[in-house]
């Protein structure tokens, strides 16, 4: 690839798990303090898209200071995030139903959504939720039979365990959604919504935009779809895109600075 392709990029976005860090349990640096100065200096901007829904922006940042990668808040874009404003922004505050642990929960109520054990909701909320169980399952999909939309915060298959790819949020997502016969509506990678409510955060248009992730059929093929250039690292869970154009693939996130 030549320098010049990324030089007249504007806009970064970075994938999480398996592109700075690997494992949401324990966390083993893989990179990025290189490449976010670089691009700081160059007078870019970043965001990390991520379909984390389980932390809070605030533990999201607190856990990449810890390896040396420092970011504003405003510069973290989690799916708990996204959907928490998504739903603001269409419905204003909503009553919802959780399927998803506490960081979900805790953007959900800074949006002042209101949180319902009920019997009546306005939309069931889906997230990676490590607690699961068939009453949990059972009761949200009765709610949705009853009337409540399904939002979800992202559909992807897998995400990084400490053992390695470890079963995310979708096969939740996809569960309940065959239980009611209902589509939700996916905030995440690789639905475009996620991208789309980057690029108006950042005022930029796709083609300046570049999205930098691990997962073939999160990141690059959610970018692709989005009409945006992509790169792949291999310090995750995929190592190759095949039928995907990318600008590059690398071995590592601080690659990516010696390629602006």
């Amino acid at each position: 690839m030549k320098k010049p392709v990324l030089r007249d990029k504007t806009l970064f976005l970075f994938d999480l798990d398996g592109v700075f860090y690997k494992g949401k349990e324990s966390r083993i640096k893989l990179g990025g303090t290189r490449t976010v100065r670089a691009i700081r200096d160059r007078g870019r901007r970043l965001f990390v898209l991520t379909n984390n829904s389980t932390d809070t922006v605030e533990m999201v940042r607190s856990r990449l200071a810890d390896f040396e990668v420092h970011l504003k808040l405003e510069e973290i874009l989690t799916s708990a995030l996204l959907t928490a404003e998504y739903l603001r922004s269409k419905h204003g505050p909503v009553l919802y139903y959780l399927l998803g642990e506490k960081g979900l929960e805790a953007e959900m109520a800074k949006c002042g959504h209101r949180r319902t054990e009920g019997e009546k909701a306005d939309f069931v909320v889906v997230g990676l939720d490590r607690g699961l169980s068939y009453d949990k399952l059972d009761h949200a999909a009765r709610l949705v039979r009853n009337g409540a939309s399904i939002v979800a915060t992202h559909s992807s298959r897998l995400y990084m365990y400490k053992t390695g790819p470890a079963v995310a949020s979708g096969p939740i997502v996809k569960a309940l959604e065959y239980a009611t016969a209902k589509r939700a509506t996916v905030i995440g990678k690789p639905a475009p919504l996620m991208f789309r409510m980057a690029l108006q955060k950042a005022g930029c248009d796709r083609s300046q935009a570049v999205m930098i992730g691990d997962q073939v059929d999160t990141d690059i093929a959610g970018a692709v779809n989005a009409g945006i250039d992509a790169i792949l690292v291999t310090s995750g869970i995929d190592r190759e895109a095949p039928g995907y154009p990318l600008l590059a693939t690398l071995s590592n996130v601080d690659a990516v600075a010696d390629l602006l």
